[in-house]
């Protein structure tokens, strides 16, 4: 989820991150597999030419518009589903061989100016994945100084926060606060100027107010529960992630499916908590080779977890056991 320099200055756009070792660790690739993340359809492509059928799930319009040029090449073998990954197991009556989820914001979306995701391009603070509903600009103009503070500590890890969400607040008395490099200005002033290699002041704030609009650890935690449903025994559950927060939640939900707690006592025996729903495949995160860090800077921060399914009957977790970082509820009637 977290929009690093790659990804802002838009470097090897739309390239699938991670995308030999899923290919290699779920192998042999068949059957019947979910791309919750749409997008280009780099995944997809990749499924189909491997021999799956896919179901294509986005709950961006355009991602799914653009695939029109090209989707006709594999017939009826992809099926393209206007929704959110939260939702993937009402999406086939069939039980899905794989589903992958590639997290956080495309490349795509970042270099179009008006979807408003980058500091680096002008554009209106939008911030809508799915182009409904409240928007950043609603956000940033509208929520409280406490909330606006919680919003940056909780989901962007933005020390400065209470800082931040003061000088927003001071400027939106002004004028509201309507573009995206308005907003980047207003960080970059509360922050020391960035050295060299170091990320752009506004990278944390504009991660955790694209959080916010999204609701997307909410949707994570979700669609990880959604996968354990949808997938036949054997299935594979692959999930690339951006950012510490995220992967910290898909992390922990493949410990808790996995039957096993993390031992915070090396001389107690680790706990058994139930009968494992996953069998972990990649036993630590797979980053990116020197191979793939060359061809594509985007993956430098890439980590991937993959699960496969047993034939435990799925549990509902509470989401607040994978560790979401929640910012405590805005007070009513404060703006």
């Amino acid at each position: 989820m977290a929009e690093n320099g790659d990804q802002q200055q838009g470097r090897a756009p739309h390239i699938p991150v991670l995308l030999r070792p899923i290919l290699d660790l779920c192998a042999p690739i068949g059957g019947l597999w979910l791309d919750g993340t749409f997008g280009a359809g780099g995944y997809a492509r990749a499924l189909l030419d491997a021999g799956a059928d896919v179901i294509g799930v986005d709950r961006d319009p355009m991602a799914l518009q653009m695939a029109e040029a090209w989707r006709g090449t594999y017939g009826d073998r992809l099926t393209l589903v206007a929704g959110t990954f939260s939702n993937l197991d009402q999406y086939s009556d069939t039980p899905l061989d794989g589903v992958v989820l590639d997290l956080g914001v495309s490349s795509m979306q970042l270099d179009q100016a008006e979807r408003g995701f980058s500091f680096m391009k002008d554009g209106p603070l939008d911030m809508r994945m799915s182009q409904d509903g409240p928007s950043a600009a609603d956000l940033v103009n509208t929520a409280d100084e406490t909330r606006l503070a919680d919003i940056l500590y909780h989901y962007g890890e933005e020390r400065a926060s209470r800082r931040i969400a003061k000088s927003i607040v001071e400027h939106r008395t002004r004028a509201p606060i309507e573009t995206t490099l308005q907003l980047a200005e207003i960080v970059a002033r509360c922050l020391p100027r960035p050295k060299p290699g170091q990320s752009h002041p506004a990278t944390r704030s504009f991660q955790a107010i694209r959080i916010a609009v999204n609701t997307e650890f909410t949707e994570l935690a979700e669609g990880l529960m959604a996968a354990e449903r949808a997938l036949k025994p054997g299935g594979l559950l692959a999930v690339v992630s951006f950012h510490s927060l995220e992967d910290r939640i898909v992390k922990r939900f493949f410990q808790l499916a996995s039957g096993t707690e993390p031992n915070t006592n090396r001389y107690a025996p680790q706990s058994t908590l139930n009968t494992a729903r996953f069998d972990i495949v990649t036993k630590r995160a797979v980053g990116p080779d020197d191979r793939e860090l060359d061809e594509n800077p985007r993956s430098r921060s890439a980590k991937l977890r993959i699960g496969r399914r047993t034939t435990a009957p799925a549990q509902t977790l509470d989401p607040q056991a994978l560790g979401l970082p929640e910012p405590p509820p805005q007070k009513k009637g404060r703006r």
